[in-house]
């Protein structure tokens, strides 16, 4: 313990620690330091003054050490339990004590309280106070009122100060004046008649809302507010259906007699004259579709911010990576070389969720582990909990395992405030604390506003069917905007019976606006289907044989102080070198290329994925580590004259990582961004996300995106769960030009695949979905020359060259995608199967029909077309491409099946019955049709 002076004053717990300090040495003074037992030696008993306990003379008279440890246990009690005791419930609250905050529990009297000092709370509440007693009873009204703060689990020191000097110094909680009162009436003035007309215009539909939580539209406004005063350019926002309407008029600016058009007719645009619709363009129901509000005035307020919403299906919490992705997109620049450059102040993300779904989906947890991680974080992320106190019609005791929806969050060290939302102006200040907070530590915040639900789940519910105790008193419950009426009234701020008029002003200007014809709307208006239209035929991708050397010699030259980990030095040089080699450029080096070749063109890249750097297969080591000091160096960041790159490797998720670089992408259009599954069987963790966004997106909302997903796919023997991606799901959803499919053969191919999908970003995006291989990751068969990346373009479909020279022979042609083709042309028979011709179809969605055709076509005297992959006939491509190839041939044949039979598992357990079965569908394509009966129950 430092030396202390006789005049050292201390407050609060150090106050209760000196005490105890003195209790100690009273019992045993070898007990505690010999300085401070000095101290108490020269000093005596420590005395309480007015302003605190300080040192004493040797005659001072001895204190309740006791009594002020006690105290000053009971100020921290109220700091870390008030929040139990607070009134932040509006409806259903408990009515048990909480005994850490009652004085009893301490052994304390308000006298006791009275004849304390007020240090001994500590904190600004201490200040100017006559005695403790004042102190807690001001500590009280803090962490006990409206607003029930969590802190402690905050673990820097630092940040939980700042907490604790917000909430204590009322800072953020100053009254507002008359005007503002006011305007705040105004505005829950229309958050509540939007909803009241809504209600008896509308009987019956579905809307979903916010009445209850109504004080989350001034949330957002002060927390937009407050953005453009600091500078932020844009807010990305993610909601589900509770209030979105509101949410979507009052503060995204979407027109009264739009929302109101869309009740009466649902979405139009797509829909011909005809009545039928051939575009692909679906729409949505209207509380799951999204908007953009540019700078200006809009939903009643003027802001200097652009405020995005983004679309959500009713998958609650999946919109909230999408939001992430978005908003990092935003803050980053990628016109220059290396890593972007991100500012976190930009953009601001704001999530709202539900009650039930934050503690019930694990999207969420997953999301909020991204929040501070190099290649996900975006500066901090106000969350807002829309807590009904209810999940559709399921109370929180069969919903939660926690106290509090909010218990989540503490697990990431996000502050916690809950809020009462029948208290407007509480809510007000939270909003303000929140940002500024964001603002002062780039780290999340989350906000428990706690409300009701006024009405069932949706409108056509009954919830007293059951909570009909719950909903008894909520129908008996003034609404937040009539509470907030009548106090200003009391207060004098406005007339009596005002409050009432300016209700029925704003009902009266939506029935204007409702039986006036609706105005054109960017949402109501036909699409042009988003895009430039393309011009038919391949996009040539080759890259100049010059700058593909200079490129790949900059990929393998490192800097004097890197030392390369000597494991790898052999693997690299051979990469160098491999471009002078007839097929040396495997699958990891043409990728390489690719994103070489692509970033030196100005189109940034990102790649992330479960161990993306090295690559699960110990293939890619695009980011390199010095063993000596760890220095870690990325070739591609350190290409001149080029866009940015940045690679990272993701958490262990599939969901949130996938969404983020969904909604990344979206954000970005001009980037290429890619997203690597472990195995590819990984992705089906994440199949919201691919269900809802990437394959639905564009039919749904409009947005469009050309994310690439890399799916490891292949039978190796490695068993049901890596063998495959399951491709025969993502094909299954294609429709349309909604995404593109492949299953490349060569590494040229890939390469090709990857610049093509860059080129087309802008004028023809679409999500691409890649079954990369393993086995041919090396495989020589799969290896390319210079002269393949150099010239040409992606090939939907390959011709069997060898074969094409002795067409007049052939008389089975096999179509085959991926991998099973190496598999065959390193079988045995392959040398001696003249009659058989190998087709490769390299991209599976869009099917490449006139390119099978034309070259069926080249075998005249074909007389059976066979369909063979690897996967079970139930899985994999074979659902999707028969009918196609059929209608390719025609009538007159029928394509022919070969492959393993319908099965529930993707593969076999065992890398031996695996061997025996591959060799089976390799040696069927070779042998006359009565070998597709070899092994009992195989399918024809």
């Amino acid at each position: 313990m430092t030396r202390m002076a006789n005049n050292t004053v201390f407050h609060g717990p150090n106050a209760g620690y000196v005490l105890e300090l003195y209790d100690r040495y009273l019992i045993d003074p070898a007990a505690i330091d010999a300085e401070t037992r000095a101290w108490f030696d020269e000093w005596g008993p420590p005395v309480v003054t007015a302003n605190g306990l300080s040192g004493a003379t040797a005659t001072a008279a001895p204190v309740d050490v006791a009594r002020i440890l006690s105290a000053a246990a009971f100020a921290q009690g109220i700091r870390t339990y008030g929040h139990q005791a607070a009134k932040t419930i509006p409806v259903g609250a408990p009515t048990w004590k909480i005994r850490e905050v009652e004085a009893e529990t301490y052994g304390l009297s308000e006298q006791d309280l009275s004849d304390l000092p007020a240090s001994v709370a500590g904190g600004p509440v201490s200040e100017g106070a006559a005695n403790a007693l004042e102190a807690i009873q001001r500590l009280r009204a803090i962490y006990s009122g409206s607003i029930g703060y969590e802190f402690d689990h905050v673990q820097l020191l630092r940040e939980r100060n700042w907490l604790r000097d917000a909430a204590e110094s009322g800072r953020y909680s100053v009254p507002l004046d008359a005007a503002s009162r006011r305007a705040l009436l105004e505005r829950l003035t229309d958050v509540e008649a939007f909803e009241r007309f809504l209600h008896t215009t509308f009987l019956g539909a579905k809307r979903f809302s916010i009445e209850g939580a109504d004080s989350l539209v001034p949330i957002l406004d002060q927390i937009v507010r407050d953005c453009a005063a600091t500078g932020t350019e844009e807010v990305v926002i993610g909601m589900a259906h509770r209030g979105r309407l509101n949410v979507l008029t009052h503060v995204l600016g979407k027109p009264y007699e739009v929302i109101f058009d869309e009740f009466d007719h649902g979405p139009r645009a797509g829909v011909a004259a005809s009545g039928s619709s051939d575009t692909g363009w679906t729409g949505d129901v209207k509380y799951h579709l999204g908007r953009r509000r540019a700078v200006g005035k809009g939903g009643g307020i003027i802001v200097d911010v652009p405020v995005i919403m983004a679309p959500n299906p009713s998958h609650l919490e999946y919109v909230n990576p999408v939001v992430e992705g978005m908003t990092r997109a935003s803050q980053e620049t990628r016109d220059q070389p290396g890593e972007p450059e991100h500012d976190q102040t930009v953009a601001l993300a704001i999530v709202l969720h539900g009650d039930a779904a934050f503690p019930g989906q694990g999207v969420v947890a997953e999301t909020l582990n991204l929040s501070r991680l190099k290649g996900y974080r975006t500066g901090g992320t106000i969350h807002i909990i829309v807590n009904n106190m209810i999940g559709y019609t399921t109370d929180p005791h069969d919903s939660r395992s926690t106290l509090y929806a909010s218990d989540l969050a503490k697990g990431y060290e996000i502050p916690i405030v809950h809020v009462n939302a029948d208290d407007p102006e509480a809510c007000l200040a939270v909003a303000r604390m929140a940002i500024e907070y964001r603002n002062q530590f780039k780290r999340d915040f989350l906000i428990d506003l706690i409300g009701y639900r006024r009405w069932g789940h949706n409108e056509g519910d009954d919830p007293s069917f059951t909570q009909p105790r719950m909903y008894a008193e909520i129908q008996a419950r003034p609404t937040v905007r009539a509470l907030w009426a009548q106090r200003l009234e009391q207060e004098g701020v406005i007339a009596p019976g005002e409050g009432e008029q300016l209700v029925s002003a704003a009902l009266d200007r939506m029935r204007e606006l409702k039986e006036a014809e609706t105005p054109a709307d960017a949402s109501l208006a036909e699409p042009n289907d988003g895009h430039v239209e393309m011009p038919r035929g391949p996009v040539e991708t080759g890259f100049p044989k010059p700058r593909l050397i200079a490129a790949n010699d900059s990929l393998h030259t490192f800097p004097d102080t890197f030392t390369l980990n000597p494991k790898l030095l052999r693997q690299l040089q051979r990469r160098r070198d491999a471009l002078d080699r007839e097929g040396g450029i495997d699958w990891a080096l043409a990728e390489s290329l690719a994103f070489a070749s692509i970033v030196l063109e100005g189109t940034p890249v990102r790649l992330s994925g479960q161990d993306a750097e090295r690559g699960t297969f110990a293939q890619r080591h695009l980011a390199l580590h010095d063993p000596e000091n760890g220095q870690r160096h990325v070739p591609l960041q350190a290409l001149p004259d080029s866009a940015s790159f940045a690679i990272y490797n993701s958490p262990l998720s599939e969901a949130a990582v996938l969404g983020f670089e969904y909604g990344y992408s979206v954000h970005a259009p001009d980037t290429l961004v890619l997203w690597e599954a472990q195995f590819g069987d990984f992705a089906n963790s994440a199949q919201v996300i691919v269900d809802q966004f990437i394959v639905a997106a564009e039919a749904k909302w409009r947005q469009s995106s050309s994310l690439v997903m890399l799916l490891p796919h292949g039978y190796e023997g490695q068993g049901p769960e890596h063998s495959s991606a399951r491709l025969e799901r993502f094909l299954q959803l294609c429709a349309g030009r909604n995404m593109r499919v492949a299953n490349c053969t060569t590494s040229a191919q890939y390469f090709h695949l990857l610049r093509r999908q860059a080129a087309t970003l802008l004028t023809d995006p679409r999500p691409l979905i890649v079954m990369t291989p393993k086995s041919l990751l090396r495989h020589p068969k799969a290896g390319s020359s210079l002269d393949d990346l150099a010239q040409g373009h992606f090939q939907t479909a390959i011709d069997d060259a060898a074969a094409r020279g002795r067409a007049d022979e052939v008389g089975r042609v096999v179509l085959c995608s991926g991998k099973v083709y190496v598999d065959l042309i390193t079988s045995d028979a392959f040398e001696q199967a003249r009659d058989i011709a190998l087709v490769r179809v390299e991209e599976l969605h869009p099917f490449p029909s006139e390119r099978v055709a034309e070259i069926i076509s080249g075998y005249p005297g074909a007389s059976e077309i066979v369909w063979l992959q690897e996967e079970p006939k139930n899985m994999g491509a074979w659902s999707h491409v028969a009918p196609r190839i059929q209608e390719v041939i025609g009538a007159g044949m029928t394509v022919r099946y070969i492959g393993r039979p319908e099965r529930a598992s993707p593969a076999e357990g065992s890398a031996d019955v695996h061997a025996i079965e591959q060799s089976r569908i390799v040696a069927a394509a070779f042998s006359g049709a009565r070998a597709l009966q070899l092994t009992p129950g195989a399918d024809d």
